[in-house]
């Protein structure tokens, strides 16, 4: 686990997306909630650039690698006459801002403008305009967020249609792509000389194991999660996994993460299976992110004080699994159980209040 790892322990957080169009009323919200944890906000009501897919793939549509058309999804170009020649061009761009010697600010500059271009990430942008020193309630750590290379892979497709997580060239381009842009975040957000948290968003992670992926390999997850996870260390900030639906746990307990994010509202149950992973993890200095505000219908029916009982609930009965109570009281970070970028405005708002309220009843309980 990476060092001074307790500055993420008891503190609250949002996961990414949110209904907005305007960035600043956005990073309002989020300034008046999550002080302690801001992240910057991804606007899917500004259209599909902001969207899950499309937002962190700029830089090989750049390069013609993938192709977009209107009102469908991003195929790779692979049985393009020019393939291997856009392919190489990639790498050398890769591997250049990998080698320390040779990357130049204009190099920087040029990826950067390439990998997290402005009319992707308005929210982005406007969060690097922000003045995060200078606020009464300084923040505690910066957050950023990615797709993972998993939900990426199964959702965008080879030229003949084959999804593109199971051809091993496609699964590279994806994963040094996420890399990279991971990357390129930690070092923007490390301007403020605070510490940055980003997590890695995979919803698709229960995909393994279930039979329409059969064929799905475990191996091939981890190897390119895993590569992700290194890079956003190596920038040195924290790496966490975001996935709101239930899976195979023991997948992310076996990475060098520093959070584990689940949705505790929804899918406690899944993680009860893995109580001697869990334990591991965070004896190893980990740290458990729960979920627990609902992002659906159940927002309306819900509380600070009812959802304060149902995180009791589940130190219980996480308890029972072998997982030690006090560590599971300390080593947590509170999250809504997903992104907000399908709620209304209110709804939305109604997430982030709740969220910021529980936090406070947590603090002064456990």
């Amino acid at each position: 686990m990476s060092e001074n790892i307790n500055v993420l322990y008891r503190s609250a957080t949002g996961i990414g997306s949110m209904p907005h169009e305007d960035p600043v009323r956005a990073l309002e919200l989020i300034k008046e909630t999550l002080p302690w944890g801001p992240h910057w906000p991804q606007l899917s009501g500004r259209g599909r650039r902001e969207g899950f897919l499309r937002q962190f793939l700029n830089l090989p549509v750049e390069l013609g690698l993938i192709e977009l058309e209107k009102g469908e999804s991003p195929f790779f170009c692979d049985q393009a006459n020019d393939w291997p020649e856009k392919v190489a061009k990639f790498y050398e761009l890769y591997l250049e801002c990998q080698d320390n010697k040779s990357n130049s600010n204009t190099l920087n500059d040029a990826l950067f403008n390439s990998a997290l271009p402005r009319e992707n990430t308005a929210g982005f942008y406007q969060f690097l305009d922000e003045n995060w020193e200078s606020l009464s309630c300084k923040p505690k750590y910066l957050k950023g967020q990615l797709s993972g290379p998993l939900s990426v892979g199964l959702q965008i497709n080879a030229a003949n249609g084959i999804p593109a997580f199971y051809r091993e060239e496609l699964r590279d381009l994806i994963t040094k792509t996420l890399a990279l842009t991971a990357r390129l975040q930690v070092q923007s957000l490390k301007r403020f000389f605070l510490p940055v948290v980003i997590f890695i968003d995979e919803p698709l992670l229960l995909s393994y194991g279930q039979s329409p992926y059969i064929s799905l390999s475990r191996e091939h997850i981890v190897q390119s999660l895993e590569a992700v996870v290194i890079s956003i260390r190596e920038a040195g900030a924290y790496a966490g996994v975001h996935s709101c639906s239930g899976g195979d746990w023991s997948i992310l307990f076996q990475l060098p993460l520093d959070i584990v994010n689940f949705d505790a509202y929804g899918f406690l149950d899944s993680m009860l299976a893995y109580g001697e992973e869990l334990e591991g993890f965070l004896r190893r200095g980990g740290c458990l992110g729960w979920g627990l505000v609902p992002t659906s219908e159940p927002v309306v029916q819900e509380d600070a004080f009812s959802l304060r009982e149902k995180f009791y609930e589940g130190i219980r009965r996480l308890s029972r699994q072998g997982v030690s109570p006090d560590i599971l009281a300390d080593q947590f970070l509170l999250t809504p159980s997903c992104g907000t970028g399908t709620l209304s405005l209110a709804q939305c708002e109604q997430v982030y209040r709740t969220t910021a309220e529980l936090h406070k009843l947590l603090l002064s309980s456990v």
